[in-house]
């Protein structure tokens, strides 16, 4: 099921939300320009490495670029391929402008990067040695997921749905979308194997939860959140 539209009209330019997907398509495209040493460089230099953050390991001066806790940061806008860019984008630039209208550009920007750094905590703390680089935006929006949530559950999101050969698109309400999608990071959370690379879904549960607690903090007083659950 992929997201491919809301029909949740915003009242502001969601300068933030595109500025950040702009800064993330620029580094891709910076990395894309290295050879694929270059990028393997990118990806140990700019991402997070747990046993690095939180334990005794050490890069090479040579790509040591930024001390281990500005990764943190850094990590958030290198990407591990075009799908993995494309993917991320496509749902910041859904969800995020209503979010970014909910609470004003400056706040959204510390609620995002509160919500990354939060994803980088739930997915390295359970396994301080690994030695993986973490990279990618989807922890932040995931964040910024778990907030639309709470402030827009019956908002409904156009997506698509393949059906065997065929492309099927519909319209749920968004309870149902982000519903389901977390209910898969909890599944292949618990099925996949910490000590292989691939995707962080404990960033993405770690991040989703992040957004719940932190929107009630962020959001404009006159927002109103909402029951998912309820009307």
């Amino acid at each position: 099921m992929i997201p491919l539209h809301d029909d949740n009209p915003t009242s502001i330019t969601p300068v933030v939300t595109v500025t950040f997907i702009a800064s993330c398509v620029l580094v891709f495209l910076w990395q894309a320009s290295h050879s694929l040493r270059g990028q393997e460089f990118i990806f140990y230099s700019l991402g997070v490495i747990p046993r690095v953050l939180f334990g005794d390991a050490r890069l090479a001066p040579e790509i040591a670029w930024v001390p281990p806790t500005v990764t943190v940061l850094t990590s958030m806008f290198v990407h591990g391929g075009w799908m993995h860019l494309i993917g991320n984008m496509l749902y910041l630039w859904i969800f995020g402008n209503n979010v970014e209208d909910a609470m004003g550009h400056v706040r959204f920007v510390v609620f995002y990067l509160l919500c990354g750094i939060a994803a980088v905590l739930a997915q390295a703390l359970p396994n301080t040695d690994s030695t993986i680089p973490m990279v990618g935006a989807s922890g932040a929006i995931s964040g910024v997921l778990g907030a639309y949530l709470l402030l827009y559950p019956h908002a409904k999101v156009l997506v698509m749905v393949p059906l065997g050969f065929f492309l099927h698109t519909v319209r749920l309400p968004a309870l149902w979308v982000l519903g389901l999608w977390f209910g898969m990071q909890l599944l292949s959370s618990l099925l996949a194997n910490p000590e292989r690379g691939g995707v962080a879904f404990g960033a993405h549960i770690g991040g989703f939860i992040a957004g719940l607690l932190l929107i009630p903090v962020f959001k404009y007083r006159r927002v109103r959140l909402h029951n998912p659950l309820g009307r």
